[in-house]
């Protein structure tokens, strides 16, 4: 029985990755040493300002380079005050921890509803009559107060009035 050998050409194809993986691996691993040779000469000078431009003149690695830079955080919103939080009452769902009622006046004489009247209030809000409700009243200057409801609606709690509409602002 004759062994047969594959001649040595056929075989540096296959050793090829390997002897380049051991070439690539050396290479960072010597300019790893270099650095730190560069480094301890640094740190050896006893005057601050050799020293530093010592450190200046090292070469940095190419990883310390091409580093990115992250962008700096954004700065923490700051709370809404009590009386932003009141101004967006009913405009928007309510985060955590937001107003669940205001109080507020309707200026002047006011006689009632009807499914869809507007009502502006002494603050500036308006809101709207949202559900078929009507009710007649001859009330002046009455206090209200407008609560959160159910499923993110509101009701105006109307002083003197018996009945509470349910309603929407509108601005």
């Amino acid at each position: 029985m004759k062994l047969r050998l594959s001649p040595l050409p056929a075989v540096l194809p296959a050793l090829l990755p390997a002897v380049l993986l051991l070439m690539a691996a050396a290479g960072p691993a010597r300019a790893d040493t270099e650095a730190a040779a560069g480094l301890r000469h640094c740190r050896s000078l006893p005057e601050p300002g050799a020293r530093l431009a010592c450190y200046d003149a090292l070469p940095l690695a190419p990883t310390l380079r091409e580093a990115p830079v992250a962008p700096p955080a954004p700065p923490a919103p700051a709370a809404p005050s009590q009386a932003q939080r009141e101004a967006a009452f009913g405009l928007a769902e309510p985060p955590a921890g937001q107003v669940q009622a205001i109080t507020s006046v309707i200026p002047g004489h006011f006689q009632g509803w009807d499914p869809g009247t507007v009502i502006t209030l002494a603050n500036g809000q308006v809101w709207q009559i949202t559900d078929d409700t009507s009710a007649a009243y001859e009330l002046d200057n009455p206090r209200v107060t407008v609560r959160r409801a159910a499923l993110g609606s509101f009701m105006l709690d109307i002083e003197g009035a018996r009945r509470t509409p349910r309603a929407r602002r509108l601005r």
